[in-house]
């Protein structure tokens, strides 16, 4: 059955392995499947919810995209496009939190873990921005949205403000309540330096990720150099939630090599971390090798890069402004 895609990418810079095997990588099977439609965006109004310097931003915006393409999303078949060349996204955030309820928003407990203790100090965008993400899926009218754990709860408010206004305007479907993709046997990719954080660009260390514009002799070291403990591999998948950087290792395998976390501790069951790290950093190479060269490749090319997004941009445009209409319709504008 044919689905409406959508999903989004904040332009941080220096993406790594835990958004390719968290997101880009479901993106590219996604973009595959013949009968699906999909809409790729770098959420740049995401991005701004903490200081960005502009330069940076606009090369950051350049490189998601890079990483898209090289990653084997295909700009004729999916729609690119920046959140912010899009004015509707704006507009319609502000009304759906004119739909959305105070209570709702109080509940978003990654606002808490953002905000962290200072909460006063924290932008109104940082709390609201549940909302704007709202906007961003229901323009489209999109039918599934690829999440991981983090985006769950985002994804739910998606759906409740969806239903309230179909319900207070009586336009039955109106705006299409989306499923969550969730992966199956995706394990969250943790730092190399420590299995109980999650795989950050904002961690000091460079030696905590394996990024995806890394050479084969930097993943191949930083692999060499990931934590582990003195015993040998486990041979039970039940040891893995007191073994956190062997559960950490033994996942990103599984999901590199589309296994299952079980069937990959029965391979290595009882094997030499050293043994195992040859493997993982050669499936490593051979995923991520490919990627990295076709990044910095394209972005000496930076006048395709903006073509793709302005392409993009003129196909989501005229899509969500045809939504806009109806919803100024529907509301007596």
């Amino acid at each position: 059955m044919a689905k409406k895609i959508f999903s989004g990418v904040q332009p941080t810079g220096n993406l790594h392995l835990g958004n390719y095997l968290g997101a880009i990588k479901n993106f590219v099977e996604l973009n595959n499947e013949k009968e699906n439609e999909c809409v790729f965006c770098v959420v740049d109004l995401h991005a701004i919810t903490s200081k960005q310097d502009p330069k940076e931003l606009k090369d950051n915006i350049l490189e998601t995209v890079a990483t898209f393409v090289a990653s084997g999303i295909n700009p004729k078949k999916s729609i690119i496009f920046n959140q912010s060349s899009v004015s509707a996204h704006s507009e319609v955030a502000w009304i759906l939190s004119c739909i959305a309820r105070m209570g709702w928003l109080n509940r978003m407990t990654q606002f808490k873990e953002k905000a962290g203790k200072d909460k006063e100090k924290a932008s109104v965008g940082l709390y609201s921005y549940p909302v704007l993400m709202a906007a961003d899926i229901l323009l489209y009218d999109s039918t599934h949205v690829p999440v991981g754990d983090d985006q769950k709860q985002h994804l739910e408010l998606c759906r409740d403000i969806a239903q309230k206004f179909n319900n207070d305007f009586n336009v039955y479907d109106f705006f299409k309540v989306p499923e969550p993709l969730i992966k199956k046997e995706f394990s969250r990719v943790m730092s190399l330096k420590d299995g109980s954080k999650k795989m950050s660009k904002s961690e000091l260390s460079d030696q905590s990720r394996i990024n995806l514009t890394d050479s084969d002799d930097q993943i191949i070291n930083k692999i060499k150099k990931a934590k582990t403990d003195p015993l040998p591999m486990p041979s039970n998948i039940n040891e893995l939630d007191k073994r956190l950087e062997a559960k950490n290792l033994l996942g990103i395998y599984s999901s590199l090599t589309d296994n299952t976390l079980e069937n990959s501790v029965k391979k290595f069951s009882k094997m030499n971390f050293s043994d195992f790290k040859e493997q993982l950093a050669k499936e490593l190479v051979d995923k991520i090798s490919p990627i990295s060269i076709e990044i910095k490749k394209l972005l000496k090319d930076k006048d395709y890069l903006n073509k793709i997004l302005l392409e993009g941009s003129e196909k989501a445009s005229d899509i969500a402004s045809k939504k806009v209409k109806k919803i100024h319709e529907i509301m007596g504008f």
